[in-house]
């Protein structure tokens, strides 16, 4: 179990460096993917490589190149990736009709292609070795929205989609697919500390002007609120994504939600969902 090979992407802060450093000590041999490793993300890309087991490697998820070099790179020295970590992401915020359809293609680019490009490099050597865990980390409760954080949200659920449908794709191979769903946590990207892809049309979003701002303020002082009432910990999302490598194969759940805010009622929607695709199907191919 300990010689496990774990590819990480989105690596230089939050969810993604926890993991890095969680998975490291306990023996892993941890590829932390991450952009910027002699630019912007020089001193952290230096900080891991420097822990034992821990690999650092250039990837864009928005760039085909980048994300085939990596993890062809990473084939060549380690023989294999048994385990992929799709944690590189962005955030935004905004009306959805004050977005030019440039930044939501921005933030699909990311959230959304970055997982289809890091599948398709990865799928073939899992489909070879018979055995794979591929790791996605979405958002919320998996299957509902929110104003101002529509295209977020979208590229979320599809990210859902994708693990949902493969986990039958990919069967006959061995191979696990699982969504976690953090909720919001204190790191980077919960602070909106990161850079991601807001709504850009201002005039547009003036049109909503005062309602708009009192609904989005709103929202904004709920999560606040909720972080500093539960401040939950970032270590959760680490220790969740150690837990699911050491279930045995075939016995992992297709979603794994984190979020202590919810309070159940996460788990709660995810089985209702689960009971009711059953039914459906049922209808369909009974």
């Amino acid at each position: 179990m300990m010689s496990k090979t774990v590819f990480i992407t989105g690596t230089s802060t939050g969810f993604g460096k926890l993991t890095t450093i969680t998975l490291a000590k306990e023996g892993y041999k941890v590829i932390a993917g991450m952009r910027g490793i002699t630019g912007k993300n020089k001193e952290v890309a230096r900080e891991l490589s420097q822990l034992p087991n821990v690999d650092v490697v250039e990837i864009d998820v928005i760039e085909d190149s980048s994300v085939q070099e990596a993890f062809e790179k990473t084939l060549q020295k380690h023989q294999k990736i048994d385990v992929l970590v799709n944690n590189a992401a962005v955030n935004g915020f905004g009306l959805l009709e004050a977005y030019s359809i440039d930044q939501v293609k921005n933030m699909f680019e990311v959230n959304f292609y970055g997982i289809l490009r890091t599948y398709q490099a990865v799928l073939p050597s899992m489909r070879k070795n018979r055995s794979g865990l591929i790791i996605n980390i979405t958002s919320g409760a998996s299957a509902h929205t929110l104003p101002f954080m529509i295209p977020y949200l979208a590229s979320k659920f599809g990210v859902e989609s994708i693990t949902e449908g493969l986990q039958e794709e990919l069967k006959q191979f061995g191979i696990d697919n699982v969504s976690i769903q953090p909720g919001v946590y204190p790191t980077e990207m919960g602070r909106n500390e990161k850079p991601g892809f807001h709504g850009d049309k201002q005039k547009i979003a003036e049109a909503y002007e005062p309602v708009g701002s009192e609904q989005f303020n709103a929202l904004g002082s709920a999560f606040q609120r909720k972080m500093e009432q539960y401040n939950p910990d970032p270590q959760l999302i680490a220790d969740g994504i150690k837990e699911l490598i050491e279930m045995e194969d075939g016995e992992r759940p297709l979603r794994f939600p984190l979020d202590i805010i919810a309070e159940g009622t996460d788990k709660e929607f995810i089985e209702a969902r689960a009971e009711m695709k059953s039914r459906f199907l049922e209808k369909y191919m009974g």
